[in-house]
């Protein structure tokens, strides 16, 4: 973009009653002091921002006369496009113009901000402007306009042993390969802030995993201790299970043996009660009279009858000494089964089994002693592999953290490098190192080792105009450049874009001329 000022006019601006500008290739602008020179430089600056040329907010308004209305007109060309802002102050108002057409201020505003940038237009038009900002100001400023130096620029000269090797035979160092992949996925300050908590993180659970550690391995010496040869402990505790498995074995036949004795001789009890039992229902029947009256009426019975009754209880007694004959006949056949089956005695064997089980206990505990060992050794070679992990990333993350340290420190060093190759006389530092070694955004300006308040005002100017420049070409942005007090300075070389030089000449009136040629 290139920014022209082909002219400004004046109405009541300051010593101008009425004023018309134009400016050429170099426009000179001479007379004694107080002739309003510098005035003219703020033409432009307060058409467009109300402001003076350092940006501070100015009034133009007459003081040492009477007048109607103040007004300031500035024509600019850029890239041949023209347009004609006005500004003025009218019954204390300000008022505002787009090519002759009265405006709002937020319309006038915004096509002023879409026009180009304040800070760098105001730069640009007045090298000493650049020096009142801010220094964090100056330095996004002048960093807006220098490409940055790209990641894998960075990764290449953090992996450089010497000055001389040649990029192409660089292979990145771990630090540069590490970060070389992470940032496909992640941002450094992302990177940063993910591993910065991972750390933080991991410190909490190293000092919880060392304690589990320790508490486990605390438990495990509490535990008995285990035989140097556990193996012959189990033999023994196979070799003791087995005999009493035979023994059970034993008692177990027996017990069955045993059991159907049992089963017979309750049997037999139980039979010898019902025998009991159809003894006395055979008596009940054989004891019964045998009446010859019927026992209700009284009156005798016929011999016919009589025997009927005595047929009837014969064959009652009949039934009742079946039933007693066949469980006597049932009792004995049990009984010769009972017989048969002699009883086991087994008492040995039960002592035995109890003897052996006695000894397997010893060996049973000397087992699970050593199970629980083996399950607590488990749990600590899991609590230390947890630690390990636990510690392999902390210290992971401490890697990356100081990769991305020492990546933002060779950043900051080419950063620097870059930007101080654009000038020729001034020394540009963006970075200033802490106690702690890490560097910290900082922005000095400094011409043969002095910072710029230091300079004298010939120094200085030299100096705005080298920056000028060098913001000029980066931002890719040709605009005027107004020199007050050009009498200091015995040489300034053409910049880029229109030149205005303002000299005071003693006792001269003012003059404005336009120049051909170069300004040196």
């Amino acid at each position: 973009m290139e920014i022209k000022i082909p002219s400004a006019k004046a109405h009541n601006f300051k010593a101008h009653r009425d004023l018309s500008v134009n400016f050429g290739r170099i426009t000179q602008i001479t007379g004694d002091n107080a002739q309003g020179k510098s005035s003219i430089l703020e033409i432009p600056t307060w058409t467009l921002y109300g402001t003076d040329t350092m940006g501070s907010k100015l009034d133009p308004s007459p003081t040492n006369y009477e007048y109607d209305a103040v007004l300031s007109e500035t024509l600019l060309d850029i890239d041949g496009k023209q347009v004609l802002l006005g500004r003025g102050i009218e019954k204390g108002k300000t008022t505002y113009y787009i090519n002759e057409v009265p405006s709002k201020a937020g319309d006038f505003d915004e096509i002023v901000k879409s026009l180009f940038d304040k800070d760098l237009f105001l730069s640009l038009y007045n090298p000493s402007y650049f020096f009142t900002l801010h220094w964090s100001t100056q330095r996004d400023l002048l960093l807006r306009y220098v490409a940055p130096v790209s990641n894998k620029e960075v990764f290449t000269e953090m992996s450089r042993t010497s000055p001389e090797q040649k990029s192409k035979d660089i292979k990145l160092n771990p630090q540069a390969a590490k970060l070389s992949e992470l940032v496909k996925k992640h941002t450094l300050q992302q990177l940063g802030e993910i591993h910065k908590k991972n750390k933080n993180d991991k410190d909490t659970a190293y000092k919880r995993a060392q304690g589990r550690t320790e508490a486990l391995v605390d438990q495990l010496q509490k535990l008995p201790l285990a035989p140097d040869d556990i193996e012959a402990v189990k033999v023994e505790d196979a070799a003791l299970l087995e005999q009493i498995k035979t023994l059970e074995a034993q008692t177990d036949l027996a017990g069955e043996t045993n059991r159907k004795r049992t089963v017979l001789e309750s049997t037999i009890q139980s039979l010898q009660r019902q025998i009991a039992q159809a003894k006395d229902n055979y008596m009940r029947v054989y004891n019964e009279p045998i009446e010859d009256h019927c026992p209700a009426c009284k009156r005798p019975l016929d011999t016919e009858s009589v025997e009927a009754v005595t047929q009837d209880k014969e064959r009652r007694k009949d039934e009742r000494r079946a039933d007693h004959q066949k469980l006597v006949d049932e009792r004995k056949e049990l009984e010769t089964k009972l017989a048969a089956i002699e009883l086991v005695d087994v008492s040995e064997q039960n002592a035995r089994i109890r003897e052996l089980e006695q000894q397997r206990d010893r060996t049973a505990d000397i087992i699970a002693a050593h199970k629980s060992r083996q399950g607590m050794q488990a749990d600590i070679d899991k609590a230390r592999a947890d630690e390990a992990d636990t510690l392999a990333s902390r210290n992971d993350s401490i890697f990356i953290l100081d990769a991305i340290k020492a990546f933002e420190a060779k950043e900051a060093e080419l950063q620097a490098a870059k930007v101080q190759s654009l000038f020729t006389t001034l020394s540009i530092s963006l970075f200033k190192e802490q106690k702690n070694g890490e560097r910290k955004p900082d922005f000095v300006i400094e011409m043969d080792g002095k910072a710029y308040p230091l300079l004298s005002l010939s120094e200085s100017v030299r100096a705005g105009l080298e920056l000028r420049e060098v913001l000029s070409e980066q931002s890719g942005v040709i605009a005027p450049v107004a020199v007050d007090n050009s009498e200091s300075v015995f040489k300034i070389k053409q910049p880029s874009g229109q030149l205005i030089l303002v000299k005071a000449v003693e006792d001269a009136p003012l003059e404005i001329k336009q120049m051909g040629g170069n300004a040196e």
